[in-house]
């Protein structure tokens, strides 16, 4: 983390760590024209060489729009020499044109052992009196651990960034019954929200909804990249409209080829469906989902490089179509809509046992 332990005035002013209350203290009374404005605290922790410059940008675009004490954190695990550094800075935004209201940001850098750290010195800078919104970036490590998660009340992650997403999603699992209060918020989940609403609007239409229980094929297609998305896709589909287990597939059905994957299930009035999704290196992060039940087709699209969906019902002497806002594929902006959305995430709770069950398959 040699680049990160630079100095970089993004970060701001370099305090020691006994006296950052007192020099938070002093920003602010450098300027009686700044108003401190916070709602959370928002911390983003990172293992990646040079994130608190990248995550310090980050913190400019998320404070014009969400008020918060941010806490950066930057780690680097492979240095066995402990060592922790800290800055402080404001980010600020005109309100109304006329007064400055500003976030405070806390930066810090550490090498070594951490996880003591981390709650005894970094953590006890948090708003005590807001909830805490973690932000971890990248492979989940052995400093998410009880003492790590239960201070979180939220928990932002990209599921999409895992190796061994399994493993990861079970470390999360573990969590969420260790800690009543902390809300899971996958990254991979919101880049289909908007695909998710396209498809319940599509079933409005009397002639989708009336071929749902003899749906046959279902298909996604993705970016390889984001296989978590278009199978938490599946899992939403799949316990919304109440299918079971279908039979077993073998091998051989079960990967088509190196790029596909399908799945069998069956709806309530017994009919068998077979799901498969596709990746595709050109495609858009969610491509398409397409739906065949008989003559009917019901089907959303996302051509790459578009700027909206297109939302498409078709049978004999029967076509509907509109098009649909897309979901960001900017990661800071997404963090931004899971800061507006709020809630408890209830049904990504709902579709969590499925999907990690499709993940296992």
């Amino acid at each position: 983390m040699n680049e990160t332990l630079s100095i970089h005035p993004e970060l701001g002013r370099e305090v020691p760590i006994g006296g950052i209350d007192k020099e938070l203290h002093k920003l602010w009374a450098e300027d009686d024209a700044r108003t401190n404005a916070s709602l959370v605290n928002l911390a983003v922790y990172s293992e990646k060489p040079g994130s608190l410059v990248e995550n310090s940008e980050a913190m400019r675009e998320l404070t014009r729009e969400h008020a918060c004490r941010a806490l950066l954190v930057g780690i680097d695990r492979s240095v066995e020499e402990t060592s922790i550094k800290a800055w402080i800075t404001a980010h600020c935004h005109l309100s109304h044109g006329q007064k400055s209201v500003c976030c405070e940001q806390l930066s810090f850098a550490l090498t070594g052992r951490a996880t003591g750290r981390l709650r005894n010195t970094v953590f006890a800078h948090l708003n005590s009196d807001l909830p805490l919104i973690l932000w971890w970036q990248g492979e989940l490590s052995p400093i998410f651990s009880e003492r790590f998660y239960s201070l979180i009340d939220r928990f932002v992650f990209d599921s999409s960034e895992w190796s061994n997403p399994q493993e990861s999603f079970g470390k999360v699992a573990e969590a969420m019954e260790g800690s009543s209060r902390i809300v899971p918020q996958d990254l991979s989940w919101t880049r289909s929200f908007q695909f998710r609403v396209s498809v319940a609007a599509l079933f409005d239409d009397p002639v989708a909804l009336d071929a749902l229980d003899s749906v046959e094929s279902v298909e996604i297609r993705h970016h390889p990249a984001n296989r978590m998305t278009a199978l938490q896709l599946l899992a939403w589909l799949v316990v919304q409209a109440k299918w079971r287990d279908g039979l077993e597939l073998d091998l051989a059905d079960k990967r088509q080829d190196e790029g596909a994957r399908s799945y069998s299930f069956e709806t309530s009035a017994g009919s068998a469906v077979r799901a498969i999704l596709v990746a595709d290196e050109s495609s858009s992060p969610l491509g398409s989902l397409v739906i065949r039940a008989g003559d009917v087709t019901i089907e959303v699209i996302r051509e790459t490089g578009s700027s909206h969906l297109l939302r498409r019902v078709a049978a004999p002497g029967h076509v509907s179509e509109s098009p649909g806002p897309v979901d960001s594929d900017n990661p800071v902006e997404s963090v931004g809509e899971q800061l507006s959305r709020g809630g408890k995430n209830s049904l990504y709770r709902k579709i969590l046992p499925r999907f990690q069950q499709l993940l296992a398959d």
